[in-house]
């Protein structure tokens, strides 16, 4: 069968191995052909080079205003070629995808799905642009949907919220999306704990990496490694050193490789994930199959994921009360031993081959779905 792809991910064109990459190396097994098209990649010069031979990216020549008008355009061309057997959409805000995925439907009757990992600024925005992103998406996804065949989520928590907005039940679908690789997820117990905590995401206002950087303050003598780029990483690298951190706090930046990532991860006693709204975060759960014990909010995947002690503590996310809980597992060793144990096992939740299986098998069963 052939899918046709809506993405606003450009990461793979960039040259980087993220979780776009890991997922269409084992998703394109399940295709014969697979068709992205995304926004335009400011390096890439003439045509990009597509890691996977079935795999072939679409990205657009002009800027993102105009990408509804390349969704349609490319996506015309693609399915009068290729004829695809079905579609499936990235949408988020500011909903380009969705705009022009609706257009592209119309024109050639492509059936299709909309993917929601995440309602932006839910539960809580961290900013004025979450908040605008979250006004938009209570209005944009329900209209997505309406002629979409399926809404997929990833995790129980936005249901209830796609279903106040309008969604009916039977057309959402939870497939989750945190794929973990048991093979590579291997302990390296050589590794050596340099750091007292770790912390890795794409640097922006709802990870919560103020309220941390101010709960190290709080905690003298304790060491943070930072993993990630992003937007905000110039004023985290000022706040570090505002706070007199420099000394303490380490940012490493983008990691090249998952296997540098995990290595990386191991170096620390405690993994933080402190956002104040998610869609999992997959490297959270990454950190538990590796065996470190965590400190999360209560957002995303991770109520599912995490049993209050167990596997895991929850934080409220303000500094206060991180430093209370990274004081408290830093100075009890066995808790500390007896959560990485406990985490470790999330693996048999979320393994990779599996979940993605699953998500492969749904897209190519839509054209036999009910309305």
């Amino acid at each position: 069968m052939k899918l046709l792809m809506i993405s606003g991910d450009r990461s793979i064109l960039q040259g980087k191995k993220g979780a776009f990459f890991y997922t269409l190396e084992e998703f394109s097994k399940h295709w014969d052909q697979i068709d992205v098209i995304c926004p335009k990649v400011p390096s890439a010069k003439g045509k990009v080079p597509s890691p996977f031979s079935n795999v072939h990216f679409h990205p657009n020549p002009g800027g993102l205003l105009s990408q509804p008008f390349w969704i349609l355009k490319k996506g015309k061309e693609l399915i009068a070629a290729c004829r695809h057997d079905v579609m499936t959409v990235h949408e988020y805000p500011p909903f380009y995808n969705g705009l022009g995925a609706r257009k592209l439907a119309k024109s050639t009757g492509i059936l299709y799905m909309i993917e929601v990992h995440h309602i932006v600024g839910y539960p809580v925005a961290a900013s004025f642009i979450e908040l605008i992103g979250r006004w938009m998406s209570r209005f944009w996804i329900p209209a997505s949907a309406a002629s979409a065949k399926a809404v997929r989520i990833v995790s129980l928590e936005i249901e209830p919220v796609l279903m106040r907005w309008g969604i009916p039940e039977e057309k959402i679908r939870v497939l989750s999306s945190f794929y973990l690789d048991r093979e590579a997820l291997r302990q390296d117990p050589s590794i050596q704990k340099k750091y007292d905590l770790v912390f890795c995401a794409r640097l922006v206002a709802n990870k919560g990496w103020r309220e941390l950087l101010e709960a190290v303050a709080k905690l003298p003598a304790v060491t943070l490694l930072i993993i990630g780029d992003g937007p905000d990483r110039k004023a985290l690298e000022a706040k570090v050193r505002t706070l007199h951190l420099s000394d303490r706090v380490h940012v490493s930046g983008w990691l090249a490789t998952k296997e540098d990532v995990y290595r990386a991860l191991q170096s620390g006693k405690i993994f933080v994930m402190n956002s104040s709204s998610e869609g999992g975060p997959r490297v959270a759960l990454e950190a538990m199959a590796l065996g470190l014990p965590i400190i999360c909010t209560n957002v995303g995947i991770m109520p599912i994921a995490v049993e209050e002690g167990a596997n895991g503590i929850f934080t409220s996310g303000a500094s206060e009360d991180l430093a209370q809980k990274i004081r408290l597992l830093l100075g009890d060793v066995t808790l500390r031993e007896k959560i990485a144990k406990e985490a470790s096992t999330v693996i048999n939740l979320f393994e990779r081959k599996e979940l993605i299986k699953n998500y492969a098998e749904f897209l190519q069963e839509l054209p036999t779905l009910r309305s």
